[in-house]
């Protein structure tokens, strides 16, 4: 099966898990997937994860999700800025705060893949891949 949005495909899962009550979730692994997941582990949103490589043709994420002690996710909502149909870039001073700046946007520069907190940081822009809070 081909997927047209591998990262729609990556975040419908995760939110389809979570929506399942699922503790984890297998992904077809790809290099962005693979950074879009470290910043999840990062920021707190995800509990573990690992990358199996040897598993089929491209190698299998599994990522095990976190719940808070009443069982609801962590990760609130997720959801994709820069679609396959319209692309989405900003500059880095205009990188939209998520809620405020409680949430965060995970953006696609030229120094690789990052939050948008970084991405000011370092005076970068690009595309603004997804959403999480």
């Amino acid at each position: 099966m081909t997927v047209t949005d591998p990262i729609a495909d990556f975040l419908t899962r995760i939110r389809n898990a979570q929506m399942a009550g699922h503790r984890v979730v297998e992904i077809p692994s790809s290099k962005m997937k693979k950074s879009i997941t470290e910043i999840l582990y990062d920021q707190g949103y995800i509990l573990k994860y690992k990358f199996d490589d040897d598993a089929g043709k491209q190698g299998v994420i599994s990522i095990a999700l976190k719940y808070d002690s009443k069982k609801n996710p962590v990760i609130q909502e997720l959801g994709r800025i820069s679609k396959s149909g319209l692309r989405k870039y900003s500059k880095a001073n205009e990188i939209p705060p998520i809620i405020n700046g409680l949430g965060i946007c995970i953006v696609s520069t030229s120094k690789g893949v990052m939050t948008d907190k970084k991405a000011k940081e370092l005076n970068v822009g690009g595309e603004l891949l997804c959403y999480v809070y």
